[in-house]
């Protein structure tokens, strides 16, 4: 695609703090951003909280901001800065929450600033555990028999009443699932609704079927404005479904899967991003059954994940 003539200034947002084996990949990718931008000649503005980062060395952008990532210091540099754009999806899950929030809230719109990469709408299908759910059997794409909730009491209603022990708790919104987990007994069910809920910024948790020992299958995918789409990289993940993405390794490409899995897994994945109308990086991860065809959707990030990185 050519570049866009009317991107002159380009905010980039960091992922701020970082501790031993997590989320420097966040940063490689930041700073990668902040390259490929200036190398466009772009006037780039980057802000992240964490000062011991690359991204922050000052030969990365042409204004850094060590501040606190919060809507209102981010707004503050904004009307300081003035750039006519901001890409939401290289600073994890903090900076594609902030640009979202920047965005419903009308601030972008009432200072000229684009949103590049991810639309709120197309955020919202992705991050909204009912909304992904609707968007996914609207196409045809299976899911993890499941239910979105909002209230404890519903929660233990649809484990107890419709799908049972063993359990998984995917709240919404939150940096690498935290606050959720797989439910085993009625004590651990108990614990994580209740702190799921908690941590999520909008209280809204998935409740859904435990599928743990399915294998984990990854698809990096890319689209442009013009609705072309590509496979970047596909990915597996050497533990099974039930351990995190972010504590597992991944491998890429894909050891295990026959040609029929893949182009399986590969066709559903450019079929969700065009859904989505992603313009520039998303990940799709699956789950496998090992001893037949049948696979689910887990999610989507529509953003630079951990695993882009393997890519």
């Amino acid at each position: 695609m050519p570049l866009n003539k009317d991107i002159h200034k380009v905010m980039v947002i960091g992922s701020g703090p970082i501790i031993i084996g997590q989320a420097a990949e966040f940063d490689y990718a930041g700073n990668q951003a902040c390259r490929a931008l200036k190398s466009l000649g772009l006037e780039v503005v980057l802000v992240n909280s964490n000062p011991a980062t690359l991204m922050t060395d000052k030969s990365m952008a042409d204004e850094i901001y060590i501040e606190p990532l919060t809507l209102r210091a981010v707004e503050r540099i904004i009307e300081k800065e003035k750039p006519d754009s901001l890409l939401s999806t290289l600073g994890g899950q903090t900076g594609l929450t902030l640009s979202m929030e920047l965005a419903k809230s009308g601030f972008l719109k009432s200072h000229n600033v684009r949103l590049l990469g991810a639309v709120p709408e197309t955020i919202d299908k992705a991050e909204d555990r009912q909304m992904f759910k609707d968007m996914m059997e609207k196409i045809g794409e299976p899911v993890i028999p499941s239910k979105v909730v909002t209230t404890y009491e519903d929660a233990i209603d649809f484990v107890n009443n419709q799908i049972g022990l063993p359990a998984i708790i995917r709240p919404a919104f939150t940096l690498g699932g935290t606050g959720g987990g797989i439910c085993r007994t009625q004590a651990e069910l108990d614990e994580i609704v209740k702190n799921g809920l908690h941590r999520s910024p909008i209280h809204q948790i998935l409740v859904e079927k435990c599928i743990s020992g399915w294998k984990e299958v990854e698809f990096e995918v890319m689209r442009d404005s013009a609705e072309n789409v590509i496979t970047v990289c596909s990915m597996e993940n050497v533990d099974p479904v039930g351990v995190h993405t972010g504590d597992s390794i991944v491998v890429a490409p894909t050891l295990t899967l026959a040609d029929k899995e893949y182009q399986m897994l590969r066709t559903a994945a450019l079929n969700i991003i065009s859904e989505l109308k992603i313009e520039g990086g998303c990940n799709c991860q699956f789950a496998l059954n090992p001893d037949s065809f049948e696979y689910a959707v887990i999610e989507v990030n529509p953003r630079v994940s951990r695993s882009s990185q393997t890519s």
